[in-house]
Order: C-alpha cells, then sequence, then structure tokens
C-alpha cells in the first residue's frame, strides 16, 4: 500500500562515478508538506543527492522511492513529469532565443523548446499565472537569454511548477545572484513555502543565508553522508554546522532568517 503522506524515501543510497563514491549510505524521508534545505560544503554531495531525488540519477546501491514509485521498476518519464526541478545544468540547456512564456509552457510536455506540440488555452493561462506569481508576468514576450540571472532564476521556478508537480526540488536557486535579487527570490520562496497547497519541496545550498523562513527540516552533508537529518531547529545548529563545514562557526537567528560565521578564536 502506498503510503500518501510519504513523498521520498532514500534507504542506503550510494552512488559511486569513475572510482569516486559521492554519496555513501544515505537515509532520508520527505513527507507531504515538509519544506527541506540541503546544506554543506563544495563536494559534499548535494546536487547528487537531488539529482537521485528527482529521478535523474540511479543509486549504484540502495533503494530510491519517489512518490510511491521506486527507481529502477519505473517509467522514469513518466515519473520526471511528476518532480519539479530547476538546476544550473537544466538552465543551461533552455533555448536561449526561446519566448519567456514559451519556456514555462513547454514543462508540460518535459522538452526543452517548443517544436510541434500542441498547447491549449489552459496551458498558456497556467503558464502566464505561474510567471505573474513569481513577479515575470511583463517577462513573457521576453527571449530567455536576454533575461538578467535574477530573471531566468524565477522563470525556471514557474517552469518548474507547471505541471503542478508533487515535489519540488531547487538546486542553489539564489546562486549568482546580488543583494537585491537574493532577498527578492527569497521573498517569493517564502510565500510559496507558507502555501498549503504547494508541494514538499528540498532546496539546496551553500549558505544558511539563502534558507527562506517557513523551512521545516534540514540535512546536512559532508564527503557524500548524512550529518544531521531532522526537524530545522533540531538540526541547524552551531555544533551540527561546525561539524558539517569542518569550521567552527556561530550560527544567528533573526525573524526567520540566518547568518553564520566563523567563531571568534579561542
Amino acid at each position: 500500500m502506498i503510503d500518501q503522506q510519504r513523498v521520498l524515501r532514500l534507504r542506503e543510497v550510494t552512488v559511486r562515478r569513475d572510482g569516486a563514491t559521492l554519496l555513501a549510505d544515505v537515509d532520508w524521508t520527505v513527507e507531504a508538506g515538509q519544506r527541506w534545505v540541503i546544506l554543506g560544503p563544495n563536494g559534499a554531495g548535494k546536487t547528487t543527492l537531488l539529482q537521485v531525488a528527482g529521478a535523474q540519477l540511479f543509486p549504484t546501491s540502495g533503494t530510491a522511492q519517489i512518490l510511491g514509485e521506486t527507481l529502477g521498476r519505473v517509467d522514469v518519464f513518466e515519473l520526471r513529469p511528476r518532480i519539479g526541478l530547476t538546476s544550473a545544468a537544466l538552465a543551461q540547456l533552455l533555448p536561449e532565443n526561446e519566448r519567456v512564456l514559451d519556456v514555462v509552457v513547454t514543462a508540460a510536455y518535459a522538452v526543452l523548446g517548443r517544436w510541434r506540440e500542441s498547447y491549449d488555452a489552459a496551458d498558456e493561462q497556467r503558464a502566464a499565472g505561474l510567471l505573474n506569481q513569481l513577479g515575470c508576468a511583463g517577462l513573457a514576450d521576453r527571449r530567455f537569454g536576454t533575461l538578467s540571472e535574477g530573471e531566468r532564476k524565477r522563470v525556471q521556478i514557474a517552469r518548474a511548477l507547471m505541471t503542478d508537480p508533487e515535489l519540488l526540488l531547487l538546486d542553489e536557486p539564489a546562486a549568482g545572484l546580488d543583494l537585491g535579487g537574493r532577498e527578492d527570490l527569497l521573498r517569493r520562496l517564502t510565500r510559496l513555502a507558507a502555501d498549503p497547497d504547494a508541494p514538499a519541496m528540498a532546496l539546496v545550498t551553500h549558505h544558511v543565508e539563502e534558507i527562506p523562513p517557513g523551512c521545516t527540516h534540514a540535512l546536512l552533508l559532508r564527503s557524500g553522508q548524512v550529518v544531521a537529518a531532522g526537524t530545522l531547529a533540531a538540526v541547524l545548529t552551531a555544533p551540527a554546522l561546525s561539524e558539517c563545514f569542518g569550521l567552527r562557526l556561530r550560527l544567528d537567528e533573526a525573524d526567520g532568517r540566518y547568518a553564520a560565521r566563523a567563531a571568534a578564536a579561542v
């Protein structure tokens, strides 16, 4: 019997590539309504973890159950449209000359670049509504290649939401943004996290400053292994972050936002 509350369950997931272990015996469970942040240093395995969760990468060993289906026993081309994913790798594949509305609407067919598919008025209305929700209504007729980095990030999230996914995965959505762009994006992600109808979410970042208020859980990765996982209050602590990043850190919190810096030498 499928547990309708369980969106994702990884058990002893290991990923090896070219002799390197990218993930080692990772256990992770995401329930409906949860909003996760995944933190860790460069090379920790965060993007690899999201690729497994997004049915983009098969584990070398272990079990990955996504939306009630098990990787290796399901047609991933039927599973992937149920998952919204944004990543730098995906962004590079989006056609620079594509109209922004089409960048979003083509997610309905899980294709990159509009070709001969047929979309009805409801598809285009949904795409336009998502662009409006992400503050991009005025960009609909622009070419994707003309957008700023912040605008591109918001358009990608609109695209990820196009199929009304049951799981939303955001790989470093604030990377490369200036202060204003980051804060605008976090404000919109905060609204999304607060929406009870929004899908379960997992957001990857290197920086606690990029955690939007509304996140409920955290997973800390180091060298492909889970340092800690659980509720945000239990996991996001100075000792746990210090272990994760290999540096003694001080953690401050105000109004649901976090800041970390090296602790003063003793």
